[in-house]
């Protein structure tokens, strides 16, 4: 049983936005079981338990604060989340978690950590009600209408009385839908069955809400979505992330090495840590097995610490927005005050020297109030607000959060992402650029019913992907697809085989003939955004050759090629490619030494990644889509801003810049590249227009004289890197604003460096929207003061409006729906 004394907090403790909140904090006793179990706990120095343990009562002080609950770290003197698993733990660490815990141990981390539930009740329609009308206006505004009848106005009153009356039912529908679509998309990992391992190496089945920290999954290959968000410690399984990024495509998952060392695990993982970790709400669809053994998976967070719950949280609890609207809002509402102030010292003189009535002049001095400060505008704004969000409705765009829309009237710039927004989502495979003895091959171009010859490029096209074979279908990144798909080869299916341990590609009815009988794919390192390149080791059947195969960014491959196989004309054959608009892939590979599968799998990404041979370039083709150029040319119209931010090679970026006109014909671009310091130069930057490169002694002078004046200032745009913005931001905050002042296009850009762009054109008083399909958006259409997602999956309650029309006539659809409402309520 816990026991739990309740007191208060003589701080009270403040969030990220320094607002301050009163909390209770109570106690917890989870050590009354045996002595065994407490020294479990105190004998794990790194365990957050042990070290919130109040001896000698064996008593645990918590509070809870926007559903996470928090203890007292009696060592560092400050609360701490629980339900999750501790940063300080190494890679070997957990893996030791991989036999499972005792009953002793779950049961006492099940009272600290509370159920792995992420809970939203459905709000009773009285609670709504009840807080809807103590809103401080509708009391204002019953008191108004009292005032009203008593003096005559009963027909003006009685239509007021009718519109509130019509405004608090509809928001009252509208809050009580949203609050039960919520808690429909939440409670279905709230309630289910999931295998977990024991310490004694008993499996069996519990309820989800029952995980904690520490705990063991066991996935057994069937279909199920994930309860937790856990770390994949042996086998590896594909997943579908829709309801976090946005984009239905199946993610490999890979095991965290068993690295023998100290550094904790994320460090040790580096940026790519995430592609060890199985996210709360995603769905496994599919398992393998390393040699027949269990596929496992240690408990990282549990309830509303998963990134499921995060999410939820971001909804229960939105960041304040538009604080200047709010500042003017009270402005105006005050500077309405002063007005009533005098015209209630007036009112009653000039009635008292007319010889009104005590009565008279106390009625029609409060009557002025209800004159001075318009009782009927919180109505008239609600009912507008919610007729705005049909009408929002019946053009395909949803809204999940009815204050943003408040806040598109007077957005002034609008960020783009490029693949699947700007363009088409589907990119088409134009052809291959082979390279050998340092120089490039003529282009080959694919066509029906040719085939590409035998050659390492051949084999790095048909092995270094993710795809997968699923219900029949292969399925995985539309990249890989459309590369395949062109080689002619197929991939076995291997969901049913349990005796197939790794995927097989082999030579299709309409492939050359080829003097392979297939490729084994026998270790794969996935595609990281962060990495911008995937890598999979693969052995040839009907050989004895064991061959690494990397894809990715060709400045990123670049880097991992041996100098001597990388052609001479590099940079110019890929700026010729880029320029014309084509998003390049570049290839590399290397024979490895041994072909034993064991050693294989304990190579580390270093030690496979390193001294490759540059193969050559893959040329993907990708599109405007029709909408783009006439909606850009619309919002450059109405003097919007519209900016790139792309995770695609700048050039490609660029090219797509100019020909839908983000970048106006005879502009001039400057490309600003920024070069972190190092042991001999400091941070510096250059940039380049045309032909001419400007060193940085002169950079902040250029600026000044260039954004002084406006003239000047529009005949130029700049185009980064997200590694130069970074820089930038690091080294040389503050020619950040100016250059962010002219700012267009932003390439290379992870999905952090993409939120905090629209934070940074936040600080310097823009309004910012962030249009994106969801796949690397979802922060940045948080972030935004109107973000807009062209994703219907789930990832889409991450974005205030969802648009159901894939392309982006949206943005000025609800631009113009605000500005419309300004008009009706002026």
């Amino acid at each position: 049983m816990q026991t739990i004394v309740v007191c208060e907090l003589t701080q009270p403790p403040s969030d990220d936005f320094k607002r301050y909140t009163k909390k209770k904090v109570f106690w917890i006793e989870p050590f009354k079981t045996t002595d065994k179990g407490l020294h479990m706990v105190t004998s794990d120095e790194k365990s957050l338990i042990g070290k919130a343990l109040i001896m000698p009562d064996n008593k645990v002080r918590c509070l809870r604060v926007q559903k996470i609950r928090y203890i007292w770290n009696t060592s560092e003197g400050n609360f701490q989340p629980i339900g999750v698993l501790e940063d300080e733990y190494s890679s070997s660490d957990i893996h030791r978690f991989g036999s499972g815990l005792t009953e002793e141990e779950q049961e006492m981390r099940k009272q600290v950590c509370g159920l792995n539930m992420i809970e939203v009740e459905v709000t009773p329609i009285w609670k709504l009600l009840f807080k809807e009308v103590l809103n401080p206006f509708y009391i204002f505004q019953a008191f108004s209408l009292s005032l009203w009848f008593a003096t005559g106005y009963t027909e003006y009153a009685a239509v007021l009385v009718a519109i509130t009356l019509l405004s608090i039912a509809a928001t009252l529908y509208q809050m009580r839908m949203q609050s039960v679509k919520l808690h429909k998309m939440v409670s279905s990992t709230n309630s289910m069955k999931v295998t977990i391992l024991n310490k004694s190496g008993d499996i069996q089945e519990i309820e989800s809400q029952f995980l904690v920290p520490g705990d063991v999954l066991v996935l057994t290959g069937r279909k199920l979505y994930l309860p937790c968000d856990s770390i994949l410690i042996t086998g590896s399984c594909v997943v579908n992330e829709g309801m976090l990024t946005g984009e239905s495509v199946p993610v490999t998952k890979a095991p965290l090495p068993n690295t023998d060392n100290s550094i904790p695990w994320k460090i040790n993982s580096g940026e790519d840590h995430k592609r060890h970790v199985l996210f709360c709400g995603t769905e496994v669809i599919q398992v393998q097995a390393p040699n027949k053994n269990l596929v496992k998976a240690v408990v990282l967070r549990t309830g509303f610490n998963t990134a499921k719950g995060d999410l939820v949280r971001s909804i229960l609890y939105p960041k304040p927005v538009n604080f200047k609207l709010h500042r003017d809002a009270v402005r105006f509402l005050l500077g309405l005050v002063a007005v009533t102030v005098v015209g209630v010292i007036y009112t009653p003189i000039v009635y008292t020297k007319n010889g009104a009535s005590t009565t008279d002049t106390v009625l029609w001095t409060l009557l002025y109030v209800t004159v001075s400060i318009p009782p009927a505008l919180p109505a008239a704004v609600t009912v507008c607000i919610l007729y705005s969000q049909t009408r929002l409705q019946r053009n395909g765009i949803f809204c999940l959060s009815a204050q943003r829309i408040n806040m598109c009237g007077q957005l002034n710039i609008i960020c783009f992402d490029k693949t699947g927004t700007l363009t088409e989502d589907g990119m088409e495979l134009w052809g291959i650029v082979p390279s050998d003895k340092r120089s490039f091959q003529e282009a080959y171009c694919f066509t029906p019913g040719n085939s590409f010859p035998w050659s390492p490029l051949l084999g790095g096209m048909v092995s270094c992907h993710s795809l997968i074979v699923l219900d029949g279908k292969i399925q995985g990144d539309p990249l890989d697809l459309k590369m395949f798909q062109s080689t002619g080869w197929v991939l076995k299916d291997t969901e049913n085989n349990d005796s197939q341990l790794y995927k097989i590609v082999e030579p299709g009815a309409d492939s050359e003939q080829v003097p392979v009988e297939g490729i084994a794919i026998l270790h794969q390192f996935p595609f990281s955004s962060s990495l911008q390149r995937m890598s999979v080791v693969a052995e040839v059947i009907g050989g004895d050759e064991c061959l690494v195969f990397m894809k990715g960014a060709p400045e990123m491959v670049e880097q991992f090629c041996k100098p001597e196989t990388v052609p001479l004309n590099f940079p110019k054959v890929l700026e010729d490619y880029t320029l014309q608009g084509f998003r390049v892939i570049a290839l590399a590979y290397k024979k490895l030494a041994t072909n034993n599968v064991q050693i294989i799998e304990s190579l580390g990404r270093e030690e496979v990644e390193s001294n490759l041979a540059f193969l050559g370039f893959l040329i993907m083709e990708n599109k405007l889509k029709p909408e783009t150029k006439p909606v850009l040319q619309e919002l450059m119209e109405a003097k919007i801003r519209t900016v790139m931010i792309t995770g695609d090679n700048l050039q490609t970026a660029c090219t797509v810049g100019k020909a839908s006109r983000m970048i106006p014909p005879g502009s001039n671009l400057i490309v600003i590249k920024a070069s972190p310091p190092n042991d001999n130069f400091s941070a510096s930057i250059t940039w380049s227009s045309s032909e001419e490169i400007h060193e940085n002694g002169h950079v902040a002078k250029d600026l000044d004289i260039n954004i002084c004046h406006p003239d000047k200032r529009k005949s130029f745009h700049f185009a980064m890197t997200g590694k130069s913005y970074q820089v930038i931001l690091n080294h040389f905050y503050e020619l950040l604003p100016k250059i962010l002042l002219n700012g267009t296009i932003f390439a290379r850009m992870s999905p952090g460096q993409k939120s905090s762009l629209i934070e940074e054109f936040q600080k310097i008083d823009y309004y910012a929207g962030m249009c994106g399909d969801g796949a690397n958006d979802c922060g940045a259409l948080k972030m935004a003061h109107a973000g807009i997602s062209l994703s219907e999956l789930e990832a889409s309650v991450a974005s205030p409006f969802t648009s159901k029309t894939p392309n982006i006539e949206c943005v000025p659809k609800l631009i113009k729906n605000k500005r419309l409402l300004e008009f009706v309520i002026i």
